[in-house]
This record gives structure tokens, sequence and C-alpha cells, in this order.
């Protein structure tokens, strides 16, 4: 009888051994030759040699299927450890990454299609359009299949800090309590791609960093996939000091929707104002995201074309009367 050691290097543990540790018991089950004692992430298996090469294969076979698809079923398990190939190994169409529970995250529009083969052949991509398009949750969905596929060593998020009509001064607790409310959109999107435990940790660690655009300043990002969030509420001189820090090995994207402009009406998007400038840059992507996209509560649809026609007359009369002053 010999004794090995298996460690779990890639998944999060409680969705590896399942509730209860049901998946636990099945492996001890379709192993019964073998002592198993599971603790964290560690395994520590006794039992002869033959059976114990056995089961590192299959064991790996696992992780690496839990990593692929953030979830472990029973038949899989079974499936695993008696060769037989499994029907969720099916590729799916437009399948970007699975997400919790398996969950598959997919380009579900033409654009966001449009923006995953723009993020493969460029290391700077502008997305723009309405809200409920898509184009941040297919943006951190493509920023974590580049961090599990360890073509990048990290994940930033960002987002400029614009005041809602409360100062920051005024708001309860320390500064991170302050922020977290402008950059919940983006813990939202990652916690519905990675499992709580796993993300916390990728968190505590800084391979994934969530932090405001001021506290971009001054750094140089290398091996990441950097996203820029709600990018119409910068500055020229913002987003300008955000582009110049991409580093080696990197690749940024832009999102915004530039008819929610709530800069002040005396301030220029340094959204608008960098597409323009930028537009004939050679390894610059420019997706466009349009009101079919929206893929929300189909009241969100309504809402936005609701609100453009609103604009629109408010424009018209605004224009009508300042005719009307000039004659």
């Amino acid at each position: 009888m010999i004794e090995r050691i298996y460690i779990l290097e890639s998944v999060d543990p409680v969705t590896f051994y399942g509730v209860n540790n049901m998946h636990m018991q099945s492996i001890r089950t379709l192993f019964p030759k073998l002592r198993i004692v599971a603790r964290g992430n560690v395994m520590k298996i006794i039992g002869d040699e033959e059976e114990l090469d056995l089961f590192i294969r299959k064991i790996r076979e696992m992780e690496e299927y839990c990593e692929e698809y953030n979830a472990l079923t029973e038949d899989v398990i079974v499936d695993i450890v008696k060769g037989n190939p499994s029907a969720a190994l099916k590729k799916q169409d437009h399948l970007i990454i699975h997400g919790v529970g398996g969950k598959p995250v997919v380009a579900r529009s033409a654009n966001q299609q449009k923006l995953v083969k723009s993020f493969e052949e460029n290391d700077l991509v502008f997305t723009v359009g309405p809200a409920g398009s898509g184009k941040t949750f297919v943006a951190i969905a493509l920023a974590v299949r580049a961090l599990k596929n360890r073509q990048v060593r990290k994940i930033i998020l960002s987002r400029p800090a614009v005041e809602a009509g409360e100062k920051l001064g005024f708001l309860p607790g320390e500064m991170k309590d302050k922020l977290d409310p402008y950059l919940q959109p983006l813990y939202d999107a990652l916690q519905e791609m990675i499992p709580a435990a796993r993300l916390k940790e990728y968190i505590d660690s800084n391979v994934i960093q969530i932090a405001p655009l001021a506290f971009m300043r001054g750094r140089t990002l290398n091996d990441a996939v950097i996203i820029l969030d709600e990018a119409q509420n910068t500055t020229p001189h913002q987003i300008k000091m955000f582009l110049t820090r991409l580093g080696l090995h990197a690749k940024m994207i832009v999102t915004g929707d530039i008819t929610q402009i709530d800069l002040p009406a005396s301030i220029r998007s340094g959204l608008v104002e960098s597409m323009r400038i930028l537009s004939r840059v050679h390894g610059i992507g420019k997706v466009t995201f349009t009101k079919k996209d929206i893929v929300r509560h189909k009241l969100v649809q309504h809402i936005v074309d609701a609100y453009e026609k609103h604009d629109e007359q408010q424009h018209d009369e605004q224009q009508k009367t300042t005719k009307e002053q000039h004659t």
C-alpha cells in the first residue's frame, strides 16, 4: 500500500466535491479499493500503485472538466471514470465560457459575436451601445476566458466614479464602502462567471482588480485584460490617461453608451473624442451595438425607444423655440 497526495489547483473545492460531498461519495464508490480523505483542496489517497495511477488520471480529467464548465455532476464523474464520452462535452455555438453552475455564456447577437472576433484580432476595442445590449457582460466574459486559458495573469476592471447626485464625502463608510456602489455592476457580472470562493481568492490576491478610474494613474498594465466601463463619463484627459496604461501582452476593452453622458454640459465626453481621434489607428477595433442587441427584459427596449422619441421631441421643440427667437 502506498500513499499519494493530489491538490486541486484550478477549481473551487465546494463545486468539485458537491453539496454535502455527494461527488466525493460517488468517486469513493467508483474506487472501492482506495481509501480517500479530502480536506480543502488536498486529497490523500491510499491503495496499490496501479489503482492509484488510474485514480490520479481520472481525477485530473474531472478537474479539467470542472475548470472548463464550472460544474461537475455524478453523470459526468461516471462517464469520465468509465471512459464514456460525455454529452456535455459537445461544443455550443458562439460559446465564450461556462459560468457558475455550468451555465453557458454565449455571444447571443451578431454584434456580440462581432465583439468576440474584434477582441481576438485587436489589442484595443471600443464598444458602444444602449443599456442592456450585453457589451459589458461579454467584455468581462472574454476577460475571464483569457484568464482561465492562461493568456493573461490578471483582469483589471474600472469605471469613472461619476457622482450621481451625491457627494462621495457625504456617503457613509470608508473609501471602499463609498466606491463599491459604482463598481457593483462589475462584481455582478463576475459572480455569474466565477464561483464565489474562487472569485474571493482572485480578488484577495489581486488577480482580479476592480477600481475606480482615478486609481489607474501612474500604472503600466502588463499581461492583463483591462476593461473600462461607462467610458462615456470620462473626460478627454481621463480617457487618454487610461488608454496609455496599456502594457505588454495586454488587451483593453472600452465600453460606453454615448446617449447616457452624465458629465456637466460644459465637459466633453472622453469616449466620443477618443473614438474620433483614434478612428484611423491600426490595431483598434470598434463595435457599435443597437437596440436590436438588447438582451434584458423585453420592456427595456420599449423604454429605450420611448426615451429616444422624447429626446427627439425635446430637440425639435428647442430648435423651434430658437428659430422663433431669431425671427
